[in-house]
Formats: structure tokens, sequence, C-alpha cells
């Protein structure tokens, strides 16, 4: 069994540029960044080369912040939890505005935790800033180490002070057998079926609607198979966001559901599906994305319906997405969760796989021998030839006489049949049509 990943836990105050230092030693924005106190509020993780080795990076909230969601103590847990968690704890402080009583605040409450600690001075952008530093000594963790995040200044050192401090190295971790983006609108589970997933609370529940702003990445292991469970914060409207934060957590929500191999859709049984709902699973559709639609707090709804009066229900307000599998759930009592992890896994094998030439064209000349209409062209459609052209998603093309013979009825009907007759009956199909050459004679009709 590989062994885990050395945790290396970012821990300061509000400010001093946690985040940005997180965005830059693993190389891409994770962590949302804004001036704005308090952002950040779970633990964000990823893992980043050191030496020879990878190490587990974890960014925490701001040490002391006030929430104005009343979410102190809940970031305060996180934060407790990520340095009990951490082989190495980084420091980091606001070169600029030396040494503050919440600096102290916080280095009193690392000294207790018997650690190894680096003090990371941020901001260092000029050098005048280098030579006020011996002050940080104060602190009580020796001299600090120069950076800025922002510029990437100092990042080697950096890096090479972590490899020095953690000793041996650990290799790179194991991919994850599956990518999962659980999405919705705000409030219908989504935090806290992450954390019966994980057997912990790895992210923040509470009834604060848009508790969780970053999209969370959480590594759960679950019968010897490592999965990815993406925590995103809840959609809503465009015209409804508030604030940059949360036109930033809109964005990496469907910036998850991008990188995600299957989407578990999750709505809340209580509630009746909106705007927001048919707006984000048309997204997912759009991406042809395999997905399950998860109806969470089904302990709270199954009194008013069955789930043979519901399912039909969400087959007509998502027309679009009607091969996509339910699951009906209730994170809270933990039931119904191995079963939509199960249905990903049915869903990847469906996507990935191909069929055969010379089977897609019997099953296709089987179903254009039935009649249809003609085309918005006047034409009728012919199709020539088919051949799978990719997997994940299924793509389907069609060698056929003129593309505009073949209407939206039309190749939703070729679509549905494909469906019912190849194993990737639950997943979506792209279907491309293009005119056959002139010197094209594969047509399996003559």
């Amino acid at each position: 069994m590989a062994m885990s990943l050395p945790v290396v836990a970012i821990v300061g105050r509000p400010n001093v540029g946690k985040s940005s230092l997180l965005n830059c030693l693993v190389g891409r924005r994770i962590a949302i960044v804004d001036s704005t106190p308090g952002v950040t509020r779970d633990r964000i993780s990823a893992p980043v080369p050191v030496g020879a080795g990878y190490i587990e990076l974890l960014d925490t909230g701001g040490f002391g912040i006030e929430d104005p969601d009343d979410l102190t103590t809940h970031i305060a847990g996180q934060i407790d939890c990520a340095v009990a968690a951490a082989d190495l704890i980084l420091f980091v402080v606001d070169a600029r505005d030396g040494i503050t009583p919440l600096d102290k605040a916080v280095a009193g409450k690392l000294r207790r935790q018997d650690k190894p600690v680096l003090l990371v001075a941020n901001k260092v952008d000029t050098p005048e800033v280098v030579v006020e530093l011996g002050e940080l000594a104060a602190l009580g963790f020796g001299e600090p180490l120069a950076v800025s995040a922002i510029h990437r200044l100092g990042m080697e050192q950096l890096l090479q002070a972590i490899a020095s401090a953690i000793g041996s190295p650990v290799d790179r971790p194991a991919e994850p057998v599956m990518k999962l983006a659980i999405v919705g609108k705000r409030n219908v589970g989504k935090s806290t079926f992450i954390n019966a997933l994980a057997g912990a609370e790895r992210v923040i529940v509470s009834q604060v609607p848009g508790t969780t702003r970053d999209s969370v990445d959480v590594r759960i292991e679950m019968e010897g198979r490592v999965l990815l469970a993406i925590d995103t914060a809840g959609v809503r409207k465009r015209s409804k966001l508030a604030d940059d934060i949360e036109f930033y957590s809109r964005h990496r929500s469907l910036r998850s559901i991008r990188r995600a191999d299957v989407v578990l859709f999750m709505m809340d049984a209580t509630e009746p599906a909106g705007l927001v709902d048919k707006q984000l699973l048309a997204y997912v559709a759009e991406l042809f994305k395999p997905m399950v639609i998860v109806v969470n707090k089904w302990d709270l709804a199954r009194a008013r319906a069955s789930q043979d009066q519901y399912g039909p229900y969400l087959t007509k307000s998502f027309p679009q997405a009607a091969y996509a599998p339910i699951v009906f759930t209730s994170a809270t009592e933990a039931t119904g969760l191995r079963e939509s992890i199960a249905l990903a896994g049915d869903l990847i094998q469906q996507a990935r796989h191909r069929v055969g030439t010379a089977k897609l064209n019997e099953i296709m000349s089987e179903i254009a021998a039935r009649p249809h209409r003609r085309g918005s062209s006047g034409r009728s459609g012919r199709i020539y030839y088919a051949s799978q052209i990719a997997i994940a998603p299924p793509t389907v093309a069609l060698v056929v006489n003129d593309p505009k013979a073949f209407d939206p009825a039309y190749r939703r009907y070729l679509l549905n049949q494909l469906r019912e007759r190849l194993p990737f009956s639950e997943v979506p199909i792209r279907l491309l049509l293009r005119p056959r050459s002139r010197r094209g004679r594969d047509d399996w009709r003559q």
C-alpha cells in the first residue's frame, strides 16, 4: 500500500497571502484569492512536487477571523484539523506589517503543538522589505524565509527548506480511478454528502447559503480504490451574484464540472426543480459529461411521493438528460451514497466503451430502415456509413447525403435508438454528421 504524503499546512492570520502561496507552489489557481478577509473557509489541498517526492499542501482559513456568517467556530475547527494532521507548518506573516497581535497569537498556538515550523515572510516584493525582516525572528521560529507569492520570488529556497524539514520523499500519489464533481444549487447537501463519503468533517457544513466558496478536492479511499470527490460552491443565478467572491466561486464550480469524469448532479428532494437546476444541468449536458442525478434529502420527502412518481417528474423537468440514472439519497443518514459511487463507476465504463465498425453499421442499417420525416432542406436524410471515432464521450460519426436533412428531432431519434442498442445507454453520445465526398462508395444501403 502506498505511503500517505507528508502534510504541510499553511497557517496564519487573514490576508497574509496563504492562498496565493498555495496557488504559487501548486502552479495553478486552486484557492480563491481576494482582498476580503476570510475568503478561505475549508481546507484546500493539493499535491506538490518537492525534491524527489511529493507533499500534500493544505491552505487554511485566517486565524482569528470573525466570520460575518457566524462560521468562525467552523473555520477554527478546520484550522485545528489541518495543524493536527500536519508534519510541517508554514507560518505565513505579512513582511510589510511587521509583528501584529494576531501573529503573536498564532505563534503561541503553534509553539504548543510541538511540530516543526517554518516562518515565511510573504509580500517581500522589494529589496527594502528584506532589510526589515529581522524583527520577525522574535516570533520564536528563527529567521524568516523571504518570499513573494504574487511575484514567485523565493519559491526555490522555500521548497528546499520544506524538503530538508520533511526528510525522506514520498512518490507521486496514485491517480484517482475517477474524479467526481458534486454540483448543484445552494443548500442541497453537497458538503454533507462529501463528509459522509470521507467519514470525517472534511468540509464545513452549515445552513448558511454559500458556505462553500472554493472547489475542494477530497481524496477518498473506497474498497481499495482512490476517488477524488470535488465539493463545489452552490450555483445561483448570475444576476444574484453579490460580489467577486461569488463570481469566482461560480467559475470554480463550472471548471470542476469540466475536469470531472462524472458529475453527481444533486437536487433537494423537498424543493421543486427550478431555473438554476435546469441551467446547470444543461451546462453539464452541453459538455457531454456522464451524470448521476442525486436526489438528496429523500428522508424528508419520501412521505410525499414515491420514487416511482419522482422519476417521471425529473424526466419531464430535464428532458435533455432523460438518459441519466437517478439515485435517491440522504447524506445525513448516509444512505444511497455507495449506490451513487457505483453508478458513477458504471457510467465511466459505458463512456469508455468502443463499438466495432461492422457492428455499428449493422445497427445503423436497422435504425435507418425505419421511415422518417424530411429535414429542413426538404430532403430525406440518408446514412451511408457509421463509425465510432472517440470515447468519453462516445462519439459516432455518420457519413450522410446532407446534414441539413437531419433536423433536431431526427437526431434525437437516432441517439435514442443508439442508446437502446449499444452498451452506453446512460451516458451522453456525441453525434457528428458530415456529407459524403463525391468519390464515396461506402453506402451499405445500395
